[in-house]
């Protein structure tokens, strides 16, 4: 195996305390992972995030795929070298991308045929190319292709869904077992390669989402995702999906929940045993002005901030409550200026690491 998974406290409810040990880094979970789409965390530059604490974070295959495209990252030293990241990446397959398309996209057993929305031009995933364009990115995670089922879905659609995905995991998997030792890093660290994890789909089924995570596991992948959440169901429906699927994956290999969620959400997926997550939330709402503050939501752009001159969070001791006050963000918002996203995002973030940072200490010693 490519990385090690290190268990090294638990609680009785389930929570893990752990270690990951990949290429790049070996990261402290559970974790929450900023989402970079195109190589970067929106308005966030990488010795920033460093500065947070972040470990690890994420590429969007379908985004660096169309731009500037996976070969002229290969040809440059593959994703970490081209975005200057010293840590950890996971990559997606591109799979939920490909299916938001809706009208652009034509899936069939073979893969999916798509049209690019930049200019339209046409192109065709299969698993096996999700894997070569992954392994030419470098990401020390890479994800099984699969086919993403939105909500609401009746059950004969999930079956459909869940039958593609079982085939796809399948065909991903021999594939990059056959071509892992390509990836561009492989003998500068020693040999060590990535991993690859699959996917759970099954929609809001229960009994399809077991027989997803069996089948799965059978397979033995790297490490095992949820996916499919977040599309829309209630949110206790997303409770009972994960609580349903965690006890049926292997303990001693990384969980990780994909597209979740709101603060209060992920400090809970993250005790009962989720070990990975990652959401667009804390990133996408602070351009829009949405700070999440220990005392709740916090709209910047609100009237009442005109003139506050407290910390956007006074618990907080980010560099952006440390410096700046409510009234100069709001200031900053209305004027449309660039810096505003920035520091709105660089606070959002460090609210969502520090929860993950918070209940790793809280989690009580193993046995």
């Amino acid at each position: 195996m490519s990385q090690a998974f290190k268990i090294i406290a638990e609680t009785e409810a389930g929570g893990r305390r752990g270690q990951l040990r990949l290429p790049h880094r070996t990261v402290e979970t559970p974790v929450f992972m900023p989402v970079g789409t195109a190589g970067t965390v929106k308005a966030v530059a990488q010795d920033v995030l460093e500065t947070l604490g972040t470990e690890i974070i994420l590429g969007n295959t379908y985004h660096l795929y169309l731009r500037p495209g996976h070969e002229a990252i290969r040809r440059m030293g593959g994703l970490h070298r081209f975005i200057s990241w010293p840590g950890a990446l996971l990559t997606d397959s591109g799979g939920f991308q490909v299916f938001s398309l809706n009208q652009l996209r034509k899936v069939s057993d073979e893969g999916v045929r798509f049209r690019s929305h930049l200019d339209g031009s046409s192109h065709f995933f299969t698993p096996e190319h999700s894997m070569d364009v992954q392994i030419a990115l470098g990401a020390d995670i890479a994800m099984a292709f699969d086919e993403c089922t939105e909500y609401p879905a009746d059950r004969s659609r999930a079956q459909e869904s869940l039958r593609l995905t079982m085939a796809w995991a399948r065909r991903s998997l021999d594939h990059f077992r056959a071509h892992r030792e390509e990836v561009v890093w492989h003998e500068e660290l020693g040999g060590r390669t990535q991993s690859l994890f699959g996917i759970v789909q099954g929609g809001m089924y229960i009994d399809l989402r077991r027989e997803s995570a069996e089948r799965l596991v059978e397979m033995d992948f790297d490490g095992y995702a949820i996916g499919g959440l977040s599309v829309g169901e209630p949110r206790q429906l997303t409770l009972e999906m994960i609580s349903e699927v965690l006890p049926l994956l292997p303990a001693g290999k990384p969980r990780y929940v994909m597209g979740v969620g709101y603060p209060d959400e992920i400090e809970q997926y993250a005790r009962m045993g989720v070990d990975m997550m990652d959401c667009v939330l804390p990133t996408r709402a602070a351009r829009h002005g949405l700070l999440f503050t220990s005392e709740g939501r916090l709209n910047i752009k609100g009237k009442r901030y005109a003139e506050d001159q407290g910390p956007p969070d006074p618990a907080c001791q980010c560099m952006v409550c440390r410096r700046y006050s409510r009234a100069y963000l709001r200031h900053l918002m209305q004027s449309g200026e660039a810096l505003s996203g920035t520091l709105n995002t660089i606070h959002n973030l460090a609210y969502y690491l520090g929860i993950m940072e918070r209940v790793r200490k809280n989690l009580a010693p193993a046995g």
